[in-house]
């Protein structure tokens, strides 16, 4: 068995209880891409056995995040579950908000939360964070492709937007633009409603999932979930790469699903006319 399952986890339940739904249903190892928080609602990708060797060709595909941020205050957190730091800070109009968010799409530096799954001398930042310990983390590029305030949700907190990359942290996003703006701000809630081609039309409820009877019918093919071109071998190009040897077919360099025949063999990559398949799911 190989395919996805597109999870939407509820607000209040961890990622991993989440993925342990789908073990226990499949009775198949599983793994996940794009942790949420447990405050996090939304698309939750799970791989089923070898599908999960594709995610490291979905990390980078787009997400679209629903959030909404309070300001006024900070916490070392970055959202509302955490330690209150500061105090105080006034509440932005959303003529301010406007025009202060341009500055946030494109390619741009961003620190992540302490309280994240950064690694630092081989610890997790929220391992440290917890403990008390001080530390710094470098800004890494991220990639915004958009950035909109859909309008004012309470007398401090506004509901925003966002089309992104993976590894953008929206906790970040909170601090930054209420700093932009001149005051504090936190995450109040977020909801992950795209995540490559995963998106709430073609997902599945936990509960659904643990409730149904045929629940195959919620795997989505492997295949579907990359969108490199397509690449056919003959039968003795598929029987000489399984068996480990890699001659010049003439293939154009580049990324490709790779089928033999009409079975899904997985990701591969070719250079130089020699194919290689990189993530197997066979």
């Amino acid at each position: 068995m190989k395919g996805f399952i597109n999870l939407i986890k509820p607000q209040g339940m961890s990622s991993a209880y989440a993925v342990g739904a789908v073990k226990k249903k499949f009775n198949i190892p599983c793994g996940h891409m794009g942790t949420l928080d447990p405050m996090a609602s939304g698309v939750l990708p799970v791989g089923l056995g070898k599908a999960s060797r594709l995610f490291q060709y979905l990390l980078d595909k787009e997400k679209v995040y629903v959030a909404r941020f309070k300001f006024g205050y900070s916490t070392d957190t970055l959202d509302v579950t955490g330690k209150t730091e500061l105090d105080g800070g006034n509440i932005p109009t959303l003529d301010e908000i406007n025009a202060v968010l341009p500055n946030f799409i494109g390619e741009i530096d961003q620190i992540p939360p302490k309280y994240s799954a950064k690694c630092i001398d081989g610890k997790r930042g929220y391992e440290l964070a917890r403990k008390g310990v001080e530390f710094e983390l470098a800004p890494k590029k991220v990639c915004i492709l958009d950035a909109k305030c859909l309008g004012q949700t309470a007398e401090d907190e506004f509901s925003f937007e966002f089309r992104c990359k993976g590894g953008t942290y929206i906790r970040s996003l909170a601090r930054d633009i209420a700093l932009s703006c001149g005051t504090l701000g936190v995450m109040s809630s977020l909801d992950r409603t795209t995540c490559g081609i995963f998106n709430y039309e073609n997902g599945v409820s936990v509960d659904e999932l643990k409730s149904s009877t045929d629940a195959n019918k919620y795997i989505i093919p492997a295949d579907e979930a990359v969108s490199f071109e397509k690449l056919v071998l003959s039968s003795r190009q598929a029987e000489k790469i399984l068996n480990g040897v890699f001659e010049n077919y003439g293939f154009n360099d580049g990324t490709y699903r790779v089928y033999n025949g009409a079975e899904f063999w997985g990701v591969g990559e070719a250079q130089d006319g020699v194919l290689k398949i990189k993530a197997y799911v066979r």
